[in-house]
């Protein structure tokens, strides 16, 4: 926003014109996103400080450790160093005196802080080895008898080389120039109990001294709830609208349960689960339209999710089209491909494998057949993404452990299916910007909040149901002094015929982090368990090497494997049930949730030992608390979403995002429900005013900034 302060930039004593510090202020405004009046206007205070009132010296250092701000004047101001260089200024009153005390100064406040200056300082008051004082108060420099603010001061989000006073001046500035028109009706404040946006935002810069401070503290008075309101309706608005405008795209229709899905169901070794059968009727019907369908397929680790994929192929494949599947590591993509290769392959079904550690004859082999639709399922990791990949007849995208990729990457994908020439197009009756069908696949459980907020774009299907015979986790927290019995417990279960994971952070030795590494506990764990094989794997060694470690691995070569978290997903080794995972304390809920489920898989008892390192952190705690209390994926979400909240919790998975900024999903959920059910019903309900209603809402939140909108 331009400063109408400013003048026009003069010249220096050589001639050259000297830069305006207005043209650096306007960047560092577009730094916080803060480019048009509105943005400014929406700028609301994270703090208050109470300036209205000014308390004699003596008072305030009756106080205790308590905010307050006195006046006085400056009676000594030196640089002392005992211990460390600082700034000792004396303020004195008619009752007293305090010491104002500055570990971080410029030379300059020597002389504005000079003996005989008034001065108004606020901070908190504390009774030092000398007296009262405060450390690094705020303060500015007064004449007797200035007027105190007769409203709260606002403290905003800042950056570097913006001060509060140029911010508040920038966002009164702003406030006398927008359109202040609510976009919601009479009838719908009403309905919802809300303030109005211009009252509500006026109080938000400029509250009264008697408001209760406490409501503005926690975010619960009518206006921040106006705010949230508002915010969230503008994600619910267009993320809805999203998926309204995504039914107005073509997809190939895949409507055919055909020869290959029934042979496919009758090969496999196992019945599906009632949730697995109830998410396969949902992802069937969606693929079935000539819209595209785009839906998260969540479920806990070891739900079968994998075989719920192969089989939407299937549909796709008995449709006449190709289908492919991308992972976002090699390992998992090699464990999709193994298994889903041995459902397809006795069933005549063409699987081809693209990463990029394949040789160049082998990739370009494959490049081949995937061009040609020879290869009616293609499976890999983000090798797919290259420029060089395009398919035949693309029916269906799934994307695995789908937050692990970008928005770029996942959009990538989508467009890969090669545009059909006009004439075969006509002969199809489609059009030619085809659009394939997607599904995500997610092992991490999303708590309803999020789902209701980050994913209302998408249909959610839940596999909420482990298959049977599966043996609960026992999960135990160890002191790394122990570690001599978790080595016996680990050869112990190897004798009786078990494998073991041993997950390790780090790959190397860090100065930073003084970790047990992958190296190092492999060294160790060879040496101590001379009669076992102890395998590596990390991220570091090539694909084939890899690839060789699991295979041994897999085929019970390999008693004891150590890795880094390239193993979190898709590995399954039946056999394997017990895991330690060294320096416990240093991974998420969500990690060690992950880790946890590469045990368990078969008959056997397992168990899950997490090694870790005193003293423990409150956070540390909680996390270690949450995996032995509970093996619920859902509930252990609902916990770490607590832990972290949503910015964490997302993670990758919020690039191209906008996050929430005045919403809190652990203590909103009943205004996030207000706002979805206003969102569909303006949706739903195109009238002209409703129309108007979703442009200006959406222009006064997002202001064109759409393209967040997640593929």
């Amino acid at each position: 926003m331009p400063d109408p302060t400013r003048k026009s930039t003069p010249p220096n004593k050589s001639g050259k014109a000297v830069k305006a510090p207005a043209a650096s202020r306007e960047t560092k405004l577009a730094r916080l996103g803060l480019r048009t009046d509105m943005d400014l206007v929406l700028h609301l205070p994270m703090r208050y400080e109470d300036e209205t009132e000014v308390v004699p010296i003596h008072q305030g250092n009756m106080m205790g450790t308590t905010v307050a701000q006195v006046e006085g004047i400056v009676t000594s101001c030196d640089i002392q160093y005992r211990p460390r260089r600082q700034l000792v200024v004396t303020l004195a009153d008619d009752s007293g005196q305090l010491m104002m005390r500055f570990l971080n100064f410029y030379g300059s406040q020597t002389k504005q802080l000079a003996v005989g200056t008034r001065v108004r300082a606020r901070g908190e008051i504390r009774h030092g080895f000398f007296g009262a004082e405060v450390v690094h108060p705020t303060y500015k420099i007064v004449l007797e008898g200035a007027p105190l603010p007769k409203a709260l001061t606002p403290v905003y989000p800042s950056g570097e080389g913006l001060s509060q006073i140029f911010l508040r001046k920038s966002i009164v500035d702003a406030m006398q120039k927008i359109e202040w028109r609510d976009t919601l009706s009479p009838a719908q404040l009403q309905t919802y109990q809300l303030t109005t946006f211009e009252a509500a935002v006026r109080l938000l810069h400029n509250p009264p001294p008697e408001i209760d401070e406490g409501a503005l503290e926690d975010r619960s008075h009518p206006a921040w709830v106006r705010m949230k309101f508002d915010e969230l309706l503008a994600q619910q608005l267009s993320l809805k609208r999203a998926q309204f405008e995504r039914r107005a795209q073509n997809a190939r229709a895949l409507p055919l349960v055909g020869k290959l899905s029934k042979a496919f169901l009758k090969t496999l070794p196992f019945k599906l689960t009632g949730a697995q059968e109830r998410v396969m009727a949902e992802i069937r019907a969606d693929i079935k339209e000539s819209f595209p369908m785009q839906r998260l397929l969540q479920g806990d680790v070891g739900s079968g999710k994998t075989v719920v994929a192969a089989l939407a192929a299937a549909q796709a494949i008995d449709s006449g089209f190709q289908a492919v599947l991308m992972a976002p590591t090699e390992i998992l993509a090699d464990q999709h491909f193994r298994k889903i290769a041995a459902w397809m392959a006795p069933l005549g079904i063409s699987v081809a494998w693209l990463t990029g550690s394949l040789k160049k004859k082998e990739k370009q082999a494959s490049l081949e057949r995937i061009a040609s639709g020879q290869a009616q399922l293609v499976i890999g990791t983000h090798a797919l993404i290259q420029e060089t990949v395009q398919f035949a007849k693309l029916g269906l995208v799934i994307v695995d452990e789908q937050h692990r990729f970008g928005v770029g990457q996942r959009l990538t994908l989508r467009q890969k299916s090669a545009t059909e020439s006009n004439g075969e197009s006509e002969r199809h009756g489609v059009a030619s910007d085809i659009v394939p069908h997607q599904l995500m696949m997610s092992a991490t459980p999303i708590p309803r909040t999020l789902a209701m907020t980050y994913y209302a774009d998408l249909e959610i299907s839940v596999i909420d149901e482990l298959p049977p015979g599966r043996t609960p986790i026992v999960t135990r927290s160890v002191d790394q002094n122990r570690r001599d019995e978790v080595i016996e417990r680990v050869h112990a279960a190897a004798q009786e015929g078990r494998q073991v994971y041993w997950v390790c952070p780090l790959i190397e030795e860090s100065e930073a982090l003084q970790l047990q590494t992958a190296t190092e506990t492999y060294a160790m764990l060879v040496e101590a368990l001379p009669d076992l094989q102890v395998g590596l794997v990390h991220g570091r060694l090539k694909p084939l090497e890899k690839q060789a470690v699991m295979e041994a691995f897999i085929a019970g070569q390999i008693h004891v494997l150590v890795a880094t978290t390239v193993i979190e997903v898709g590995v399954d080794v039946p056999n394997a049930s017990l895991m330690v995972i060294e320096h416990a304390e240093r991974f998420g809920l969500s990690q060690l949730h992950q880790l946890r489920g590469r045990v368990g898989r078969g008959t056997a008892a397992s168990v899950c030992l997490l090694l870790y390192q005193s003293p423990l952190g409150l956070i540390a705690k909680q996390r270690l608390m949450t995996m032995r209390e509970t093996t619920d994926g859902f509930e252990i979400a609902r916990r770490d979403l607590e832990i972290r909240g949503p910015g964490e919790f997302l993670g990758a998975r919020q690039s191209g995002q906008a996050m929430l900024r005045f919403a809190d999903l652990s203590t909103d959920q009943w205004i996030v429900d207000q706002a979805s059910a206003l969102a569909e019903q303006l949706l739903h309900h195109p009238t002209p005013e409703n129309v108007t209603t979703v442009e200006c809402h959406l222009t006064r939140w997002l202001n064109g900034r759409e393209d967040f909108l997640k593929v």
